[in-house]
């Protein structure tokens, strides 16, 4: 490795996720589609996701992401200096879910919500990350959370299959001698009709050209993160993308000339829970023991806007 370690690193302490507890299959869906577990699942790799019914709300799942990672970072609601929640599902117009979600574990610190809706997460880890590095936060929450079915059209096929609702979290803390947090954030300059949603729904998606720019952008920034920081792929415990559709996953991966075992995928448990599917992904990386304490991890968001970003950050 040749980067360079400063006193500045941030890293990950802790992680959790949550998932309502409906379960809905693709069995469950072929009943009121025209459509087969084998269909999707070849097309997407879902095969299951779980539904919110009322009265659970954005912020519901949001808190017990949070408070998983809070246990598992070892700390207090009262050591949280900030709380980031990304989330395109929110409870309300005002106030922000992060203000609930802080109410809700007695966190006693400024927060608010960031709209990059796949790639929020990723997004908000940038933002986290440079909050801690300039020295005015110690302890930041970032939390993903949405609810799409609440924005699924559900007799549209198209988007029906895809979606379903999660949340996750992660604790960043300074830590000396960790990589200082490698991010990239952008956007393209057009495509922001290729996928969208009103408010209240439903989401509208020209699949074929939203795939095309997953697969693009999951390799160009998985050979960016890596030129820049003059790190090979051995460097590299895990990559996280988006959890979208395994074909872009495994696209992207043999374009960037890489295992697909060196990528972490559970779409086929959760679908496409937008900012939730990349934090819900890294807790159960950590839960299987794929990452473990010093390792790095590549973290790709892609999505509506277009908007990408990538993080390399430290499991501590």
């Amino acid at each position: 490795m040749s980067f360079n370690f400063d006193r500045n690193g941030v890293a990950i302490t802790g992680a959790g996720f949550c998932v309502p507890p409906s379960l809905l299959t693709n069995d469950d869906l072929s009943k009121t589609l025209e459509t087969s577990d084998e269909w999707i699942s070849k097309r997407t790799g879902i095969r299951q996701r779980y539904i919110a019914g009322e009265p659970m709300a954005t912020s519901d799942l949001a808190a017990k992401a949070a408070a998983a990672a809070l246990s598992r970072a070892r700390l207090s609601p009262e050591e949280i200096d900030l709380v980031i929640v990304v989330t395109s599902t929110p409870d309300y117009a005002f106030p922000s879910t992060a203000m609930l979600v802080k109410q809700k574990l007695d966190i006693r610190a400024p927060a608010f919500d960031l709209s990059a809706a796949c790639s929020g997460f990723v997004y908000a880890l940038s933002v986290g990350s440079q909050m801690i590095r300039s020295g005015a936060y110690n302890n930041v929450m970032v939390i993903g959370a949405d609810l799409m079915s609440k924005l699924v059209d559900w007799q549209d096929r198209s988007t029906a299959v895809l979606f379903g609702d999660g949340a996750g979290a992660v604790v960043l803390q300074s830590r000396p001698g960790a990589l200082p947090c490698f991010s990239l954030l952008g956007s393209e300059d057009g495509g922001a009709e290729l996928l969208q949603a009103p408010v209240t729904g439903p989401i509208s998606m020209q699949g074929r050209e939203v795939f095309k720019f997953g697969v693009r952008i999951v390799e160009t920034l998985l050979r960016k993160a890596l030129t820049e920081l003059s790190l090979i792929i051995d460097d590299i415990a895990l990559i996280i993308p988006h959890q979208a559709n395994i074909r872009i996953i495994e696209h992207a991966a043999e374009k960037a000339n890489i295992p697909i075992d060196k990528f972490f995928v559970n779409i086929d448990k959760y679908g496409n829970t937008s900012a939730a599917s990349i934090p819900i992904a890294l807790t159960e990386a950590m839960d299987q023991n794929r990452l473990r304490s010093g390792d790095l991890v590549i973290l790709i968001g892609f999505g509506a806007g277009l908007t990408w970003g990538v993080q390399v950050i430290r499991i501590a």
